[in-house]
């Protein structure tokens, strides 16, 4: 990026207390550990940190500029911009510099799925364009404004991710990266803590539609039932995909292994042609036919985006297929959600070569709704085949309640630490054994996966 500081000042209604306000600006950060020399420092105050104290560190770095709500306190090196919330003022630059942009961006949203989903759209448009995608889970208020930042012109595509907690999220979001096309995954019951109905989460994620325009598309999950719903009613034009018959863009003679998938597609103009991904389950498949979805749309032929997606990679922690010495791992705990942790399951009882393990811990942020959505994973997990349960924490307790209500003999170990849940898998596991590990990221489950995988090999 490029913007003087005076543009900068604009864009977020700032006040330039000091500095050259021709001076340039070509990068953006919120850790002054990260200041190169031309960037803008935007010092963050948290419930631990004021980042305000490390505006001087960020000058001595280089900086170009920084914002500020303090104004009262004097700081030297470069240009200072007064502004009321350094979060908000982060977002209105970001905007600025995206309606400089000249390519197409497309946002993912969704209760799970979106990374995996972000990553194969990506894939996908490459095969015809130049695509610029969110690093890691880069999708909130902070991070999504700074993958805007790395928007250039010699970008043709941006596929973003866009995560939402709260009422009010997506709308601010969808504000700074104003897509032109979106996806939407499904509607889950992630969040449903604070956004208490699936019908409010649904609501609130459709706010990535706020800065459409008459050329804009929106890409839905028709599996599910919550988006299927959606059919015929919105006021911008829809395209389905999925497995329903009446999908606009829909897989068909799907063929789930244990680490890979196969299936054939069918666009809306009547193009065929088979998709082969290397990962296993059934919510690949749906997240490779939105990849193959919006790269038609972007006129990038489904033949050389199903060719692309053939080349696909799991990112770190998401259905990662491991070794320890000879039991297999599938590493899938990166996060967690019921509807997530059910795809997984579904996954781990493809194996048939040994004894099926499922590591799963707790599910968090569902408010009133965690003790039966722990309940009925235990429920799925005992009727989907699980030889060996194995929970973590208070509230996933009770999906080995659940699990033993289905089958009252079934194996079932509570944990209350991920290192006594590594002890004993380490004293029960037998080559041939495939464990599935999967819970939310504040539960850290991936420390069970190291510890594994490192004491097999």
């Amino acid at each position: 990026m490029k913007m003087t500081v005076q543009e900068l000042a604009e864009a977020c209604g700032g006040q330039l207390l000091a500095g050259n306000p021709l001076a340039a600006v070509t990068s953006v950060t919120t850790d002054s550990r990260q200041v190169k020399a031309g960037a803008l420092f935007v010092p963050l105050v948290g419930e631990k940190t004021d980042a305000h104290r490390f505006i001087g560190t960020a000058f001595a770095a280089g900086a170009a500029a920084a914002l500020t709500q303090e104004p009262n306190r004097p700081e030297t090196g470069g240009a200072v911009i007064a502004v009321r919330d350094t979060r908000a003022a982060l977002q209105k630059i970001a905007a600025k510099w995206r309606r400089r942009f000249q390519g197409t961006v497309i946002g993912i949203t969704g209760s799970v799925g979106k990374t995996t989903t972000k990553e194969m759209v990506a894939l996908a448009l490459s095969a015809g364009l130049r695509v610029m995608k969110t690093e890691g889970n880069q999708n909130s208020q902070i991070g999504l404004p700074l993958t805007i930042f790395r928007l250039s012109p010699d970008c043709e595509a941006a596929v973003v991710e866009m995560g939402m907690s709260e009422f009010g999220e997506m709308a601010r979001l969808a504000a700074v990266a104003a897509p032109d096309f979106a996806v939407m995954t499904n509607i889950g019951v992630s969040h449903i803590g604070q956004l208490k109905t699936r019908e409010n989460i649904r609501k609130e994620k459709l706010h990535i539609t706020d800065r459409f325009h008459p050329g804009s598309v929106l890409f839905l999950n028709g599996d599910d039932p919550m988006l299927a719903a959606l059919r015929g009613k919105l006021p911008f034009e829809t395209v389905f995909f999925g497995t329903q018959p009446w999908c606009d863009f829909r897989a068909e003679s799907i063929r789930l292994g244990t680490q890979s998938s196969t299936f054939c597609y069918r666009s809306p103009k009547g193009e065929t042609g088979e998709g082969n991904l290397p990962v296993p389950g059934i919510h690949c498949v749906l997240d490779a036919l939105a990849g193959l979805a919006v790269a038609e749309r972007l006129g990038v032929p489904p033949a050389k985006a199903a060719a692309a997606l053939a080349g696909y990679r799991s990112p770190a922690m998401r259905m990662q297929i491991r070794k320890a010495g000879d039991v297999t791992v599938i590493d899938d705990s990166y996060n967690s959600s019921p509807d997530a942790a059910k795809s997984s399951l579904s996954v781990l009882c493809r194996f048939d070569s040994g004894k099926r393990i499922a590591v799963l811990a707790d599910m968090l942020e569902l408010g009133d709704f965690s003790r039966q959505a722990h309940f009925e994973l235990g429920e799925y997990a005992a009727k989907a085949g699980v030889d060996q349960l194995v929970t973590i924490g208070k509230q996933a307790c009770a999906i080995a309640e659940g699990a033993l209500s289905v089958r009252p003999g079934m194996d079932c170990k509570i944990c209350e630490t991920n290192r006594q849940a590594s002890s004993f898998l380490q004293a029960i596991l037998k080559p041939g054994d495939i464990v599935l590990v999967k819970g939310s990221r504040g539960m850290k489950t991936d420390e069970i996966v190291r510890q594994l995988v490192d004491s097999y090999n």
